[in-house]
């Protein structure tokens, strides 16, 4: 038997909490590792403006906690993911540990950046699909626009394809209105 032929160990949060303190991001989907890299400035602009918002919305109406990466979410043993941005309501607040969250959070927003689009739109979306996310973000700054997905019967599904001139609302957060000329705003 070639060694190619042996079936791989699926890494778990046991092995996650071993990597490296590194200034990567580490996540495990699926039992596998993946690494990106730190995000550049125009990236964590988006994050912080996103984080003010949203945050400012939940002051005002206290639907639940709005937390930023790094925080672990453990979706399974072998499904461990630091979103950008993620929404908790406060009917699935026990999902929240001192060390990491314990299932799918209810809003996961996610900021592409060239070394995570794959990671984001295929993988990570996928893990999402099956552990019961019940809407995701995915904000593009290169074609400043925003796909956003919600969960269905038959899974997470494309319900907007928004560009710039848009504004992104979300039932789990009503009243809340986050244009996307501003979000992107150079």
């Amino acid at each position: 038997m070639a060694l190619h032929d042996l079936p791989r160990k699926r890494l778990t949060y046991e092995d996650y909490v071993l990597f490296p303190d590194d200034g990567n991001r580490h996540e495990i989907i699926d039992g596998e590792h993946y690494v990106t890299a730190a995000p550049f400035v125009r990236h964590q602009r988006i994050v912080v403006y996103l984080a003010v918002s949203l945050g400012g919305f939940l002051r005002q109406h206290p639907l639940g906690e709005l937390l930023v990466a790094p925080t672990d979410i453990v979706l399974s043993p072998n499904d461990i993911v630091q979103p950008d941005l993620f929404f908790i309501s406060n009917e699935r607040a026990a999902i929240t540990r001192d060390a990491n969250v314990q299932g799918a959070p209810d809003l996961v927003i996610e900021i592409l950046s060239k070394s995570s689009r794959r990671l984001d739109r295929v993988i990570k979306r996928g893990a999402y699909e099956r552990w019961g996310v019940r809407e995701y973000w995915m904000l593009d700054p290169f074609r400043k626009g925003a796909d956003v997905w919600e969960r269905t019967a038959g899974g997470l599904l494309r319900s907007l394809s928004a560009a710039a001139g848009d504004v992104l609302t979300t039932p789990l957060l009503p009243g809340l209105e986050i244009p996307l000329a501003e979000v992107f705003k150079d």
